[in-house]
């Protein structure tokens, strides 16, 4: 196991590390939008599909399918003509809405600190 910081708890950074794991599935674009489109009510496949722009059906339901296989989204087929399938997050989808609105929140307060920064880093190299 490899360790970094020299002060406080030490984070796991191997193989078996819980944040990567979790960081794999929710740390693409994808996971984290259609999570946070679910946390406001249960979606058909066609609506989170013309609601993430520039996401294919094909990496939409290959996310879907994560999400589902990781417990943090259900998918409720209805037996009707079409065939109708429902995705809402689980009880354990809807604990990741606490961190993501935390990160959206240190966003929004800090992205003209993030803008700035690139600006002098760009001037300093250029």
């Amino acid at each position: 196991m490899r360790e970094v910081g020299a002060r406080g708890p030490a984070i796991s950074v191997d193989d078996d590390c819980p944040v990567r794991e979790v960081l794999d599935r929710v740390g693409d674009k994808w996971s984290v939008l259609i999570v946070v489109l679910l946390g406001q009510r249960t979606h058909r496949f066609g609506e989170l599909h013309r609601a993430i722009d520039g996401i294919s059906q094909r990496m939409l339901t290959l996310t879907l399918s994560r999400l589902v296989r990781d417990g943090l989204v259900c998918r409720t087929a209805h037996p009707t003509v079409p065939p109708r399938v429902d995705y809402s997050l689980t009880d354990l989808g809807r604990t990741l809405l606490v961190p993501l609105r935390a990160l959206d929140a240190w966003a929004v307060a800090h992205r003209d600190d993030i803008r700035a920064a690139r600006a002098r880093h760009d001037a300093a190299a250029g």
